[in-house]
């Protein structure tokens, strides 16, 4: 397994494990209808037009031993007074979970914003996701804020959590 920067090149297996990803772990969290529309190719354009439209976007991929993308993570800079960068997403295939491969994303997508001069970050929690609100929290992030999105009509609560010190997400090597 490795993990590199993406490039549009990866976009097609990047929308791959993002519909596949929302999918299975959203089921039962937002209506069946949002998640019937999902399609690949509408998420293709999804991201691509994340990696043209959003302030110096980046997304790094994992790929497995025969080279297919099986997860991926993307952060953007935002211009907010507490958090310098968002960690914009995070998604492993089914059966990539609980392997450490999300740990190696967050920390390759820390690295990158160190690399730029950002020392704090933020991510989005559905807190219905019990799982992923479970993740972040084994990786040290302390909630922050509080929001409501809406899927088709169904609103959920999300949940901010933050690092102000990035060096608590780098793996040692």
């Amino acid at each position: 397994m490795k993990i590199k920067k993406a490039s549009e090149e990866d976009i097609k297996g990047i929308a791959r494990v993002y519909v596949d990803s929302w999918k299975t772990t959203y089921q039962g969290l937002v209506p069946d209808s949002y998640l019937d529309k999902l399609s690949y190719e509408k998420t293709e354009q999804k991201w691509l037009d994340f990696l043209h439209k959003e302030e110096e976007p980046f997304i790094y991929i994992a790929l497995n031993d025969a080279e297919k993308i099986i997860g991926f993570a993307s952060g953007k800079i935002l211009a907010d007074e507490t958090f310098k960068g968002e960690l914009y997403s995070l998604y492993l295939l089914p059966e990539c979970r609980g392997l450490g491969i999300g740990r190696q994303l967050v920390s390759a997508i820390a690295k990158h914003f160190i690399g730029r001069g950002i020392d704090s970050i933020i991510v989005w929690v559905m807190e219905q996701n019990e799982s992923g609100l479970g993740f972040y929290e084994r990786m040290g992030g302390k909630e922050y804020l509080r929001r409501t999105s809406e899927f088709d009509g169904k609103i959920v609560n999300d949940v901010a959590y933050g690092w102000k010190d990035l060096s608590e997400l780098i793996m040692k090597e």
